[in-house]
C-alpha cells in the first residue's frame, strides 16, 4: 500500500468471471496492445525511405533497409507483454531501466521500461507514454532509434507489416531501386586510362590495383 498517485500500477479493473474471455492466444489480437500474439512482423518507419527497425551490434535499435535478416523480425509475447526479436528472443528495452531515452534489446523481465503498445501508428510505452522515435528525424542507414515525448511527427510513426502479408525479399535478379544484381559478384573498375579495380587493403581501406583473377579482395 502507498499514497495515491494515479499511475498505472495503482489501477485495476473488475472483470466478472462469467464475462472473462481469458488472454488471447497465438494468432489472436491483443486489443489492449494492438498486436497479434506471436505473429511475426516488421516495423517500418513512416519516414521517406521506409526503413525497417533493425539491430546494430546485435543490441542497439536502428533503422536499416530491408534485408531479410532475423534482426528485423519481431513478435508480441503474451506472457511477458513485451515485443521480442526473433534474433534471440530478447525484448525491447529502454536502457538503464528507463532512465535514458536509448533503446536496445535485453533479457525479458517485463519491467515497465519493456512494455509497449501499438496505437495510432505509434509504439507507446505503457508507463511513461514516451514513443518509439527515429533520433533527430534522420532518415539514414543505421540511424539510432530511441524514445521521446510524443510530437506526432513522422519520425515517431511506424507501420506494422505482418510477415504473412509482406512481399518476399528477392534473392536474385536486378534490384531496380539500388541498381545492382542481387548476390552477383562484380568488380568496381575505374574509368581512368589504366582501368584499375577497387581492392580492399587490410580489410578496411580501399585502393586501386591492377586486375588479378580470383582475388576476393
Amino acid at each position: 500500500m502507498e499514497q495515491k498517485n494515479g499511475k498505472v500500477h495503482q489501477r485495476w479493473r473488475v472483470v466478472y468471471v462469467d464475462e472473462y474471455k481469458g488472454e488471447p492466444v497465438k494468432g489472436q489480437l491483443n486489443e489492449k496492445f494492438g498486436l497479434y500474439v506471436e505473429r511475426d512482423f516488421y516495423v517500418v518507419s513512416a519516414l521517406g525511405e521506409h526503413r525497417y527497425l533493425d539491430l546494430i551490434n546485435n543490441r542497439n535499435m536502428v533503422i536499416k533497409t530491408r534485408n531479410g535478416r532475423r534482426t528485423q523480425l519481431w513478435y508480441f509475447h503474451q506472457q511477458s507483454l513485451t515485443i521480442r526479436t526473433r534474433y534471440n528472443n530478447q525484448s525491447w528495452d529502454i536502457k538503464s531501466a528507463g532512465r535514458t531515452n536509448d533503446m536496445q534489446i535485453w533479457s525479458t523481465n517485463s519491467g515497465w521500461f519493456q512494455v509497449f503498445k501499438y496505437e495510432g501508428s505509434q509504439f507507446i510505452n505503457w508507463s511513461n507514454n514516451k514513443v518509439l522515435d527515429v533520433t533527430s528525424s534522420k532518415d539514414i542507414e543505421g540511424q539510432a532509434v530511441g524514445v521521446q515525448n510524443n510530437t506526432g511527427k513522422k519520425n515517431q510513426k511506424w507501420q506494422v507489416v505482418y510477415v504473412d502479408q509482406a512481399s518476399k525479399v528477392e534473392t536474385k535478379g536486378l534490384n531496380e531501386e539500388f541498381g545492382f544484381y542481387i548476390n552477383r559478384p562484380f568488380y568496381l573498375v575505374s574509368e581512368l586510362p589504366m582501368n584499375r579495380v577497387a581492392e580492399m587493403l587490410g580489410g578496411t581501406n580501399m585502393v586501386l590495383k591492377r586486375w588479378r583473377n580470383n582475388q576476393r579482395q
